[in-house]
């Protein structure tokens, strides 16, 4: 609970909703300062004095390109080209999202089985 709220409880009264806001009861400006949203307005001054997220090392790996994946948990499987029949990629597929990782399940069971020795 922030501070504004917990003053505001005290106090007796109840937070601003934005249906007051909506209503006319209550200015948007107060709404988001009751709520601790009064961060500063963004200007031409502020942009001159920003510097690049480059010179804060610290923040390294917090902001990613789009579909740059962040480090694995977990080893991280192998990008393969395989050619399947139709059949069991419709097979797979019909059985909805995630079909991709249940082929590669009936893979490495079939591995673990040892060849020759897959269960029918």
């Amino acid at each position: 609970m922030t501070a504004n709220a917990k003053s505001t409880k005290e106090q007796g009264h109840a937070l601003p909703s934005l249906a007051d806001v909506d209503a006319g009861r209550v200015p948007l400006e107060e709404y988001e300062i009751a709520h601790g949203e009064d961060s500063a307005e963004l200007t031409d001054d502020t942009m001159t004095q920003a510097r690049p997220v480059s010179e804060f090392p610290e923040l390294a790996g917090f902001f990613r390109q789009r579909g740059e994946r962040g480090p694995q948990k977990a080893p991280v499987k192998e990008r393969v080209g395989l050619r399947l029949n139709k059949t069991v990629v419709e097979h797979f597929r019909n059985t909805g999202p995630g079909w991709q990782s249940r082929i590669n399940e009936v893979l490495e069971n079939y591995v673990k089985d040892g060849p020759g020795r897959a269960k029918d």
